[in-house]
C-alpha cells in the first residue's frame, strides 16, 4: 500500500510541477569539463577555483585531509533555512591510464555548476569532492565518519557521466531516491534509465549505505561503454556533450525536487 501511494503521489507531483530552473549553459559545462588534468593533487585545486568562481564564499569551502592520500576532500556547503541535509558528491582522482575524463572528473566537475544554480533552498546542501576513490573510497570513507546520521536525508553520488544518457544503480540505491528521480525526469521530459553495475565495481555512495544513509550513484554506462573505465579510451573524444548536459538539467530539476520532498 505504502508503494501504491506514494506512485500515486509522484505520479500528481510530475504533472503539477513547474520547475522554474536557471541552470548554467552548456558552453560553461562544457569549459568545466575540458579543464581536467592528469594530477590529482591539481584536479583538486582546479576545482577549488570552479568553486570559487561559481561563488562559493571562502568560509563555506574546506579541504578536510584524509589519510593516506596527498590530495584533500573537497568542501562547499551550501546553507539552507534547516540543518537537514543532502551531500551531493563526487569522486576526482583518477587512474594512472587516460584521461580520467568520464571517471571521474565528468562527475566532479558538475558539482560547482550545480551549486551555482540551486540558489537559496531549504536543506542545507554539502557538495563534495571525494579523494581517493580509485584507492578504495578512502576520502568517502573519511568523510562519511564525520556526518550526523540524523541529519543527513540523502547521499547523492556521480560517477562516470557523459558517456549515454543518464542511468542509475538502482540495486544499490534507495528505492524511495529512486523515484523522485523518476519524478525529475518525467516533469523535465528527460532521460534516464536503470543499469546495474553490482559486478564492476563499487563507488562513493557505498560508504553513506553502510551508515544506513538513503544513497543513489548516477551514472552513464552502458553494456558497450564498460571498456572505458579506467582505459586509454577515457578522454573527450567519447563524452557525448548533449547527454552530458542532459545529464546535468536532470540533476539539477532532482535536487529541486528532493529539496522540496524530503523531510
Amino acid at each position: 500500500m505504502k508503494r501504491f501511494v506514494l506512485a500515486l503521489a509522484l505520479a500528481v507531483f510530475a504533472r503539477a510541477q513547474d520547475f522554474k530552473l536557471d541552470p548554467v549553459p552548456q558552453e560553461l559545462i562544457e569549459k568545466r569539463l575540458r579543464s581536467f588534468d592528469r594530477n590529482n593533487s591539481r584536479r583538486e585545486e582546479i576545482l577549488k577555483r570552479m568553486f570559487e568562481d561559481a561563488g562559493c564564499p571562502a568560509g563555506a569551502l574546506s579541504e578536510p585531509p584524509v589519510p593516506h592520500v596527498r590530495a584533500p576532500n573537497l568542501v562547499c556547503v551550501d546553507a539552507g533555512t534547516s540543518p537537514a541535509t543532502i551531500i551531493v558528491g563526487a569522486h576526482f582522482d583518477m587512474v594512472d591510464v587516460g584521461d580520467g575524463v568520464v571517471d571521474n572528473w565528468s562527475g566532479a566537475a558538475l558539482l560547482t555548476s550545480l551549486f551555482q544554480a540551486l540558489g537559496a533552498r531549504k536543506h542545507t546542501f554539502e557538495f563534495v569532492a571525494f579523494t581517493g576513490e580509485e584507492r578504495g573510497l578512502l576520502g568517502s570513507k573519511e568523510f562519511a565518519k564525520t556526518v550526523d546520521r540524523e541529519q543527513v536525508r540523502a547521499m547523492i553520488n556521480m560517477d562516470t557521466l557523459g558517456l549515454a544518457d543518464t542511468k542509475v544503480w538502482a540495486s544499490r540505491a534507495d528505492p524511495d531516491l529512486v523515484q523522485w528521480l523518476a519524478v525529475a525526469a518525467s516533469a523535465l521530459k528527460l532521460p534516464v534509465g536503470v543499469m546495474n553495475v553490482d559486478n564492476i565495481g563499487t563507488t562513493d555512495s557505498e560508504s553513506f549505505r553502510l551508515k544506513k544513509i538513503p544513497a543513489i550513484t548516477i551514472h552513464s554506462l552502458t553494456q558497450p561503454t564498460l571498456r572505458v573505465l579506467h582505459s586509454p579510451r577515457d578522454t573527450m573524444k567519447v563524452v557525448d556533450l548533449d547527454a552530458y548536459y542532459r545529464t546535468y538539467r536532470l540533476m539539477l530539476g532532482y535536487l529541486v525536487v528532493l529539496d522540496q520532498k524530503l523531510d
